[in-house]
């Protein structure tokens, strides 16, 4: 009898690589910001990152999906609740004028690009199971995103030789960019509830970031 956490045979396995050059992007990102915006020291968010993905590459190597999936999601709030508190701390500092022009850009833009890889990171996670639960079906036509391939008429795909499509974390990461630069999806309808919320929320904190950090920067130049 098979285990509830057996992987079936599938042609082509979702790569996990870009995710995880995501989560070190952003980890990566945390050493531009300045000292005041961190939280704790340098070295604390990286060795808190690295402490959660050696479990969790070692169990998805084993092939514990559950705990492969607590802990990614473990990984994905450190670095959600990090960008925040980074946010915060700059906003408060504003007043102050701890940063210089050149500075608050580069700060500005960091967590930019932080928000939306955090955010590519949730939806490519939390999305119709998350990589396992798309890996265990033979393609991908429910979810919580429209994507264009999914509206395609079954001829068309065996055409393209794309019969059994499925997201990669790439499509997330396009859906993230242009939710953080239209403040919408433009290919990609949104159908769930959930995912509602977690766009808006990105979109605020992009708006946040360009429109009043980026935008006083630039007028102090």
């Amino acid at each position: 009898m098979r285990s509830a956490d057996a992987l079936p045979q599938v042609a082509e396995p979702e790569p996990r690589w870009q995710a995880l050059i995501a989560v070190l992007a952003i980890a990566g990102l945390n050493f531009a910001l300045p000292a005041y915006m961190r939280v704790g020291p340098l070295w604390l968010l990286p060795a808190v990152i690295l402490a959660l993905l050696v479990p969790t590459v070692m169990s998805h190597r084993v092939g514990w999906h559950r705990a492969t999936a607590v802990f990614g999601a473990l990984v994905t709030t450190v670095l959600t609740g990090a960008m925040l508190v980074s946010l915060a701390f700059l906003i408060r500092g504003l007043p102050s004028h701890k940063e210089s022009p050149t500075e608050l850009l580069l700060s500005a833009g960091s967590l930019w690009f932080t928000n939306v890889l955090v955010f590519a990171l949730w939806y490519w996670r939390l999305d119709a199971g998350g990589p396992h639960g798309r890996e265990a079906r033979p393609g991908h036509e429910r979810g919580a995103f429209l994507f264009p391939q999914m509206t395609m008429l079954p001829e068309i795909k065996a055409a393209a030789g794309d019969t059994h499509w499925s997201p990669h974390f790439v499509d997330y990461l396009f859906l993230a960019f242009n939710t953080s630069t239209a403040f919408s999806p433009t290919d990609t309808p949104v159908l769930m509830r959930w995912a509602k919320v977690l766009m808006m929320t990105q979109s605020a904190i992009s708006l946040a970031v360009l429109a009043i950090l980026a935008a006083r920067a630039v007028n102090m130049l």
